[in-house]
């Protein structure tokens, strides 16, 4: 098998409600670039961007399963990096103000870095931090 190399990781997840998602991540900021809704003007596939962050949602098409909340974490979930401790404040008190669930208000951590994490409001987990994953500057 050839090397992999020059590749790039998006998220997509399945909302019960991807119109409601939408006005979620508009108001954290994210820009909608891509759309398709169906013959009845459901979303079925959209795309939103903030900065290098991609995000491709769907429409549920079944009942998907969201992993609950336990302790201060679902087990998985989708993380933002922002350069600077403030730009993690403003997110979180977007977030909540936008109907996440808060998980953990904006904290300084051990590892000298600043993080926040809430449930949007289908219980998607997310998380942001001043942490860089990946080595990266």
């Amino acid at each position: 098998m050839a090397a992999l190399s020059g590749g790039s990781l998006c998220v997509y997840l399945s909302y019960r409600d991807p119109r409601a998602a939408l006005e979620w991540f508009a108001a954290l900021g994210f820009d909608t670039v891509a759309r398709q809704d169906d013959e009845h003007g459901s979303v079925v596939h959209a795309e939103v961007r903030l900065g290098e962050a991609v995000v491709m949602i769907a429409g549920a098409d079944a009942a998907y399963d969201v992993p609950e909340l336990k302790g201060a974490s679902t087990g998985s979930g989708v993380y933002l990096w922002f350069p600077e401790p403030e730009a993690v404040d403003g997110w979180y008190d977007a977030a909540v103000g936008a109907g996440a669930q808060p998980v953990l208000p904006p904290e300084d951590t051990a590892w000298h870095s600043r993080r926040a994490r809430v449930l949007d409001r289908e219980g998607h987990e997310w998380s942001a931090g001043t942490y860089r994953p990946g080595g990266a500057g």
